[in-house]
């Protein structure tokens, strides 16, 4: 149900890394799939990493989803769990709706991010919430969103930290589909 984004400039976000689908940056192994951002210059770019999807392959609309990682240590790392509109290729970002169930600043150690891009409330004006969780990159954590018609809640480990109000204006009433990544932005 995974495909691949393959290149650079992190399709609007002026990423470091080129993303490929080599083993060196995403593999399955001994049951845990890793996704590794390295220093190497790659078709110019000075690093590498994987950003996998089940665009066109896999999608759904309401429920919950959920996943348990450890999370890359490291100023400049950003890994992040999310999710967009199928409706991205013809109504474009913001106006698909992007569900960002986890994102760890690696230069803000243990804080958890979940939010929500959408027309006018998208970028620096999103909404969303944020949690410390204590040890990220040395243990694992179940990062999760329950979503519905009415509402859109964030979890780790079970405990409910931000609750958005969903409802029929809003383009978080279709399906859409799993992102998993992790860029370098900065030292």
């Amino acid at each position: 149900k995974w495909g691949y984004d393959i290149g650079a400039g992190g399709w609007g976000n002026n990423e470091s890394q080129y993303y490929t689908s080599r083993p060196e940056n995403v593999i399955v192994e001994g049951g845990f799939l890793k996704i590794k951002t390295l220093r190497e210059n790659y078709l110019g770019s000075p690093f590498t990493s994987a950003r996998i999807k089940t665009q066109d392959k896999y999608s759904l609309k309401y429920g919950r989803v959920e996943m348990r990682a450890k999370l890359p240590a490291g100023g400049g790392t950003w890994p992040a769990f999310w999710m967009l509109g199928n409706s991205i290729g013809s109504l474009g970002w913001p106006a698909c709706g992007e569900i960002d169930i986890m994102e760890h600043v690696g230069n803000n150690l243990n804080r958890i991010y979940g939010t929500l891009h959408h027309p006018n409330h998208s970028g620096g004006n999103a909404d969303g919430g944020s949690v410390v969780i204590s040890n990220a990159t040395t243990d694992f954590h179940v990062y999760a969103t329950e979503w519905t018609a009415s509402t859109i809640k964030f979890y780790v480990d079970d405990q409910l930290y931000y609750t958005f109000n969903n409802s029929a204006s809003l383009p978080f009433n279709n399906n859409f589909f799993i992102i998993l990544n992790c860029y370098r932005d900065w030292e």
